[in-house]
């Protein structure tokens, strides 16, 4: 009987020592429940998911004092203290304040961390939805310009007549920037050539750019860094705007982007059509401006089957037709002495496809894939190239959010396989395919430091009979509060570049008497790379508030693969590996300064780019890397009253730059200014790009030779001249 009495007093103990937490997680500002929002105490790796009313209970707690992480997409993580059992059995109210503009409380999804910008070791610049708000009224068509206003990055024109252009960080070529899309890599070899002139703002929630070797993330190509391009999604509350705008040089942009979510399913929806008439502003026969129409269909389908799990599946179409060249072969009226065109004609199809599942511990196991098919015709006057590019990228991953350690592991294969049309000599053909194992942590001890490390395994293929490389990418970064006020950030790792023909200096020649790269003699581009920034931000008094950031980056090229300047016997150029390095060393100062509805930005870059290279006699000397000016400034003036007014004034200064001939290029200077007025549902806007007209045209001919076989410049500087446009938003 003493015994039935012990296990009854011991069962009725343990009862008692085990309670159940219930609270139901809402928006702070609408109330409105957060179906998936996940309930963590990581000490006793205890978790839950939040029903579809928001409802979440953890239960088997044992009796102490926990600190409970709420945490939602989106939203700020809360942590709270509870005592255990509490005193009442009720149900609390959790709510969870939106991430807004405030850049530290931004969930990113570039570094695969569920934690906020304040809270992640590895350097970030973030392109809010109020910056891109206001490039996308000045220029709707493609997100050019807004690259190029962002410090130590530039984009690079790579056609006189079409304006090709591709992207620069820290003074390393467009190859090796690594450019995502809802962290997929939709736009890389030959669908890289067009690409920023491709993709619009108008249905992007925020860009974030991550500087320096980044290759552990996400794969080979990130040596310079990454653009991670992050798309809108739909909520509650629908979201239909239109756009329409046009400039003194004729080009029209017409786009329009809707969102709602309805019950289980929610929908965007992009489509945009552009267009651009042949300019020529230095009336010299040849257009600084092509004649292009571009439509763009983007639809996107979420599915939300219920709190824990969601699957999207997203289509991207873009068809344009590009023509540049002699005026009067463009106005259809060519002859004997006018005959030079570059044509560009391109179709590019994407899907996208993501299912995130929230399990019962708050872990997220995520499967995704894109498939991409890229198709690009290049035409001038006795010359074709052509070929299509298909990719495809799929991933799986598990990973594991918590306040202390969060981690995530996965793997990846990434295909990629061109094929060219037609070839007159050998085939530029080439197949990579990399299978890629990654993991990554951050370390959280204390509130004032956090360690991120990082490592991928990929193994890289080229062809059936091509070799292959087993490529080891670690990485660590480390975030140091020092105080309210100064936050320091460091690190780096290595990265690669796999070997393809797709480089700045073989569009420059249209791909024109190129030999395939020969995978027998040439190897995959390595780097190492590092930076370390000092983040300043405080009120200086009650109106009047001033950031800083000062970042110092370094970034070493082991054997670069170049094109030869001369061609060999036949007239053909080859690929090598240069005997020695690039070296990218520099700075990069970012201000900010806000009084009341004024704020003030400023930026300056210092890069110093170099290659070695061997020299006559056996010595080493060094070049300036081209089209890398040392000193760049960019400043802003921005006024914005009650989201009603915003009128803006920019300026920059691009300094001397050395051409591939070695040939210095003066500085000049660049001033634009924008105005725009909203109402409830419409708002009107005006831009004046450039006004002070610098472009190259005035420093030095574009183009020398004859009309029937005209010689073009290296682009360096501006070649359209001052723009302005003007248009119409609405928005319901």
């Amino acid at each position: 009987m003493k015994i039935l009495l012990w296990l009854g007093l011991l069962v009725t103990t343990s009862a008692a020592a085990q309670s159940t937490f219930h609270a139901r997680i809402v928006d702070a500002q609408s109330r409105a429940p957060l179906p998936g929002a996940t309930l963590q105490i990581s000490p006793l790796n205890l978790g839950s998911a939040a029903d579809e009313q928001g409802v979440v209970t953890l239960a088997n707690i044992p009796d102490g004092t926990y600190t409970l992480l709420f945490r939602f997409i989106g939203y700020q993580p809360t942590e709270l203290r509870y005592a255990f059992p509490r005193p009442v059995a009720d149900t609390l109210q959790i709510r969870l304040v939106p991430s807004g503009e405030e850049l530290g409380e931004i969930t990113v999804s570039a570094t695969r961390s569920s934690r906020t910008i304040s809270d992640i070791p590895t350097r970030l610049e973030i392109i809010s939805a109020g910056e891109l708000e206001e490039k996308a009224v000045m220029q709707p068509g493609n997100i050019r310009m807004l690259l190029t206003e962002s410090t130590g990055i530039q984009t690079q024109q790579t056609s006189a007549t079409s304006a090709n252009a591709t992207i620069r960080i820290q003074g390393l070529d467009g190859r090796y920037t690594q450019l995502l899309q809802d962290g997929f890599p939709l736009y890389s070899g030959f669908a890289g050539g067009l690409s920023i002139l491709q993709i619009p703002p108008l249905n992007l929630k925020r860009v974030e750019v991550i500087k320096g070797s980044s290759s552990t993330l996400y794969g080979g190509g990130a040596i310079a860094g990454l653009i991670n391009l992050v798309t809108k999604e739909p909520t509650s509350e629908r979201e239909l705007m239109l756009l329409a705008n046009g400039n003194q040089t004729r080009a029209l942009d017409l786009s329009g982007f809707y969102s709602q979510k309805l019950g289980k399913l929610g929908l965007t929806l992009y489509a945009a059509r552009n267009s651009q008439v042949a300019y020529d502003v230095n009336a010299d026969g040849f257009s600084d401006l092509p004649r292009y129409t571009r439509y763009t269909v983007s639809p996107k389908a979420f599915l939300y089957l219920n709190p824990t799990t969601t699957v999207s599946f997203g289509l991207n179409g873009t068809v344009e037709d590009r023509l540049g060249g002699d005026m009067q072969v463009i106005a259809g009226r060519s002859d004997s002495t006018h005959r030079y065109i570059e044509g560009n004609q391109s179709d590019r199809f994407s899907t996208q496809f993501k299912l995130d599942k929230i399990l019962a511990t708050g872990a997220v196991f995520t499967v995704k894939n894109s498939i991409g098919y890229f198709a690009r015709e290049i035409t001038r006057p006795v010359y074709r190239f052509g070929g299509h590019q298909l990719a495809s990228y799929s991933e799986v991953s598990y990973s594991h959010p918590a306040t202390v350690l969060e981690w995530v592991a996965g793997a990846n294969l990434w295909t990629d396989t061109f094929r060219q049309a037609n070839p007159s000599g050998p085939a530029l053909d080439y197949t990579l395919n990399t299978i890629g194992l990654f993991g990554q942590s951050n370390w959280k001890p204390s509130a004032r430091f956090v360690l991120e490390t990082g490592l991928r395994l990929d193994y890289v293929r080229r062809g059936s009979s091509g070799k292959s490389n087993l490529l080891v990418l670690p990485r660590i970064s480390a975030l140091v509060k020092v105080s309210a006020s100064v936050t320091v950030r460091a690190g780096g790792g290595l990265g690669y570049k796999a070997l393809t023909i797709f480089t700045e200096e073989a569009e420059e020649q249209g791909f024109q008497n190129l030999r395939p790269v020969d995978g027998a003699s040439t190897r995959n581009e390595t780097s190492i790379g590092g930076n370390m920034d000092v983040n300043y931000r405080t009120p200086l008094f009650d109106a009047v508030s001033l950031s800083v950031n000062q970042l110092f980056f370094y970034t070493r090229l082991n054997h670069p693969l170049r094109l030869s300047s001369l061609p060999a016997s036949d007239g053909t150029y080859r690929f090598y590996n240069a005997d020695g390095r690039t070296l990218s060393t520099g700075i990069e100062t970012n201000v900010k300064l806000t009084y009341n509805e004024v704020a003030v930005y400023l930026g300056y870059t210092y890069i110093n780019a170099r290659t070695d290279e061997p020299l006559p006699q056996g010595q080493r000397g060094s070049r300036p890397n081209p089209f890398t000016s040392r000193h760049r400034l960019y400043s802003t003036l921005l006024y914005e009253l009650n989201e009603k007014l915003r009128i803006g004034y920019e300026l920059f200064y691009v300094g001397r730059q050395t051409i591939r001939n070695g040939t210095v290029k003066p500085s000049y200077w660049m001033m634009g200014l924008s105005a725009e007025r909203r109402w409830r549902h419409v708002s009107l806007f005006v831009n004046f790009e450039n006004f002070l007209d610098a472009r190259q045209s005035r420093f030095e001919p574009v183009y020398t030779g004859s009309v029937q076989n005209p010689q073009f410049a290296d682009i360096w500087a501006p070649t359209e001249g001052v723009i302005y446009n003007g248009g119409f938003k609405f928005t319901l």
